[in-house]
């Protein structure tokens, strides 16, 4: 700011140089022009907004004007004594910062935010109670004013629980199932029915078919009963959206085993991400850059890739594991020869050591 005044002082300066040069009519022109402008500018604004920096060159060259012509100026005598009022309200009104109570580390208002992010549930004085937990003594006025002024407002900060929390909390044991579809080239439509194990992504390819029906789900729904009996861990949940293929005979399937089947809202895919994620990376790395010739074809091809996906595809959610892949920890080996294996006709590679 102060370097600012500075510039406007050597501009004014220099302009005062140059008028040195002018002739008196050409001022006098000037200065009815300036005052005409001024005229036009008061009629369409009402009090214009000055920085300080305006204020004190205004000041310094309205003490040089005579006294009649200082109170048609823009600023006035009244208005100088306005400013000079204004600043010792200021000065008095607002004492040394250093004084009163300290500001809140930010690194404590962070954490509340995160507390009452995190923890919907928890009030003032569970926060207060977790803060002091963790060596931080604040109280719960401070804890209401940092989540006011962060728009959280009192516990439950959200009216139930959301379909994210519940898939990270059952992720091991849900499952989740859906239909898409796949057109030839014949332009026939297959239908294909798959499941996902939520906490490993382990994809189940049950069936394609033309034309499905609750029959036909249902028998699908055994089928993987019949195969998650290999797999290790119990399942809880089924995930599913409303499609009238999922009769109630495909449910019973399902309740029968002690499986609860729960149904997402209408028209809200996002419930079912998981499902819904398989569908576009299929389509992705396989359907879309194949043609299909019909049911069988599909069938082998979503066979082909569902085993390296499940066997050899890293996940990010997995720590770039694949869902059949155990091992946390990368074992450095010794640098060797690495083979490539081609998968649906040179579509996708894999690379393994030499055996």
């Amino acid at each position: 700011m102060t370097l600012r005044l500075f510039y406007m002082i050597f501009c004014r300066l220099a302009g005062w140089l140059m008028l040195l040069a002018r002739s008196d009519a050409s001022k006098n022109m000037e200065i009815l022009l300036l005052r005409h402008e001024v005229a036009i500018l008061r009629r369409q604004v009402g009090r214009p907004r000055l920085s300080w920096a305006d204020r004190a060159v205004l000041s310094a060259l309205a003490r040089g004007l005579p006294a009649v012509l200082r109170a048609h100026r823009l600023v006035t005598p009244g208005t100088l004594l306005r400013w000079h009022r204004r600043l010792v309200a200021r000065h008095w009104t607002h004492p040394n910062r250093r004084m009163g109570r300290p500001a809140t580390d930010p690194a404590v208002v962070a954490l509340i935010q995160k507390l009452a992010r995190e923890n919907p549930r928890w009030g003032y004085e569970r926060i207060r109670g977790e803060l002091r937990h963790l060596g931080h003594r604040v109280s719960s006025a401070t804890i209401r004013r940092i989540l006011k002024r962060a728009r959280h407002g009192p516990a439950p900060r959200r009216a139930d629980d959301r379909w994210r929390d519940f898939l990270r909390t059952h992720a091991a044991s849900t499952l989740a199932c859906d239909f898409f579809t796949v057109d030839t080239v014949t332009l026939r439509r297959l239908y294909v029915l798959f499941g996902v194990e939520v906490g490993t992504r382990f994809v189940h390819v049950l069936g394609v078919t033309a034309h499905p029906d609750g029959a036909w789900a249902a028998q699908q729904a055994r089928n993987l009963l019949t195969d998650l009996q290999d797999r290790p861990g119990g399942f809880r949940f089924l995930i599913r959206d409303r499609d009238t293929k999922f009769t109630s005979s495909f449910d019973e399937v399902f309740t029968g085993d002690d499986i609860h089947v729960l149904k997402i809202p209408p028209r809200a895919p996002r419930p079912n991400a998981f499902a819904e994620r398989w569908v576009r990376t299929a389509r992705t790395e396989c359907t879309d850059r194949l043609l299909i010739f019909g049911e069988r074809h599909l069938r082998t091809v979503l066979d082909e890739y569902a085993d390296h996906y499940n066997r050899h595809r890293p996940h990010r959610s997995l720590g770039l594991r694949a869902p059949t892949d155990r091992d946390s920890d990368v074992i450095p080996l010794p640098t060797g020869r690495i083979e490539r294996r081609q998968v649906l006709g040179r579509l996708i590679n894999e690379y393994q050591r030499a055996g």
